[in-house]
């Protein structure tokens, strides 16, 4: 039996009752984001609400400003809390309400940017070739916007694993005979461990190297580790670099990386999943000298660039070895020299998916709407307030401060006299718990040489002094409370 019409088109059968629904959900969303100051920066989702979230697959249709009912009241409360500007929990941004939109435009567009010949594809060639230009990689190098840093991190060892074996691909990974190994340092992100891991080398490849009192790689520790493997027949072919660690923002010493990789003929990655933007800044550049030579950079745009997530990129200098990694044919996907099947080259051939979504949009329209200078302005702005707050801890009594402030990011934990190293380490980790429940502001904790300490990041355009300001006591009160219980 044939269906009738209006049960399989799945567009409004009132387009103009729609169009006011969704005219409503877009005021509403637009107001959320006018007002988020007067909400609270996080809440923990009620019992209740997880289990209407755990109800079966609905078989029947509804309107849909009965489904946008039931979002306002189940979902929209409950969020992370990074576009709230009392949000330093984790390197988030905080998205632009332009980028939202342009995220809005791109779903309704719906463009698979795997290739072939439309306009999604020129736009994220442009955006890739803006910051190609931007780090100084030539013309033919390549890139790809992906879902993160650890997708882009992913992508670049799989790109440097083939330059160091190029028949990779058809005989898989061969680490019997000269082993294939690469460095990074302590402070690197889990993510390229779990590269290695996924790339078939193994964790065991990946030479963790120390950091020193700034935690940044020891480059002579490098040195004598590529040494050392040379001479048990190991082959180094990948050297990690950070352009700001996710704990304490440190900026490995790129250039003497970059010396060392040209010398001994090793690939160059540096991950500067929120610190490479930095690069835009006139003032900052500086710190970030050395990540021009790199083979390939992996960061993220809905970082520090305030694009609303999700969207990475990965940059490569040597185009060819990128499209050797990835590119495969199909009759499903034979190119044309005419028609929708053309537009070579095509993305898919850089990268694992073939079904894309148009993330470079929204990047398209940050940079477009706020320009190059005012980004980079922002992003010095938080460089700044996290110093004046690192100058508000150093002068408590009640915190010492852990690690330099090289960007954006202040790490501390309570002076506690009397009390065990392994007690505070419990009351700086419950601190950042009940700061968060508070709904006043989330910070997190993290660990900074084997011991816990309170970890401040400011990566938020919203954010102004007096937020920050208001954090100290705030911490002090949390703390006090905890020792006035547990002394009772």
């Amino acid at each position: 039996m044939l269906s009738p019409p209006w049960w399989t088109v799945l567009d409004p059968s009132d387009w103009e009752a729609f169009r006011s629904a969704a005219h409503r959900a877009l005021d509403d969303a637009i107001d959320s984001l006018r007002d988020v100051r007067d909400e609270p920066v996080w809440q923990q989702v009620p019992d209740e609400i997880k289990a209407r979230l755990r109800e079966p697959m609905p078989d029947r249709p509804r309107a849909f400003e009965d489904v946008y009912g039931e979002y306002r009241e189940t979902i929209a409360p409950y969020v992370t809390g990074n576009i709230h500007p009392r949000f330093w929990g984790w390197v988030h941004g905080s998205g632009t309400p332009g980028g939202a939109i342009a995220d809005m435009l791109a779903a309704f567009m719906n463009s698979n940017v795997g290739g072939r010949d439309h306009g999604a594809v020129y736009v994220e060639r442009q955006v890739i070739g803006w910051f190609r230009d931007l780090f100084g990689m030539p013309a033919d190098a390549s890139g790809l916007l992906v879902s993160g840093s650890s997708a882009a991190n992913f992508i670049a060892v799989l790109a440097a694993r083939t330059r160091a074996q190029e028949n990779v691909r058809a005989t898989g990974v061969h680490q019997h005979d000269a082993p294939l190994v690469g460095y990074a340092s302590a402070a690197t992100h889990a993510c390229v461990r779990k590269a290695f891991e996924n790339a078939g080398l193994g964790s065991a490849a990946l030479r963790v190297l120390p950091v020193d009192a700034n935690h940044r790689m020891d480059v002579n520790a490098l040195r004598t580790t590529i040494e050392s493997d040379r001479s048990t027949g190991n082959r180094p072919f990948l050297i990690v670099g950070n352009a700001g660690t996710v704990d304490v923002g440190a900026i490995d010493p790129l250039k003497e990386l970059a010396e060392i990789a040209q010398r001994e003929q090793i690939w160059l990655h540096v991950d500067g999943a929120f610190g490479a933007p930095a690069y835009l800044s006139q003032t900052l550049r500086g710190k970030l000298a050395g990540i021009e030579s790199a083979d390939s950079i992996a960061f993220d745009f809905h970082k520090w660039l305030h694009v609303p997530y999700d969207a990475g990129c990965v940059l490569v200098r040597d185009g060819a070895v990128h499209r050797a990694t990835f590119a495969s044919e199909g009759p499903y996907i034979t190119r044309m020299p005419r028609g929708l099947a053309a537009g070579e080259p095509w993305f898919t051939d850089y990268g694992p998916e073939l079904s894309r979504g148009f993330r470079a949009l929204k990047v398209w329209f940050t940079l477009k709407e706020h320009g190059s200078q005012k980004l980079a302005h922002a992003i010095e702005r938080n460089c700044e307030q996290a110093r004046m707050f690192a100058s508000l801890v150093d002068a408590h009594p009640l915190f010492e401060r852990v690690a330099p402030v090289e960007l954006q990011i202040v790490v501390f934990r309570p002076v506690l006299p009397g009390i065990s190293p392994v007690e505070i380490d419990t009351i700086v980790d419950e601190a950042a718990i009940r700061v968060q429940e508070s709904g006043e502001a989330v910070l997190s904790s993290t660990t900074v040489e084997g011991r816990r300490a309170l970890r401040v990041c400011i990566t938020n355009h919203r954010t102004q002094d007096a937020d920050l300001q208001r954090l100290p006591a705030l911490l002090e009160a949390v703390i006090g409370e905890m020792r006035s219980t547990r002394a009772g």
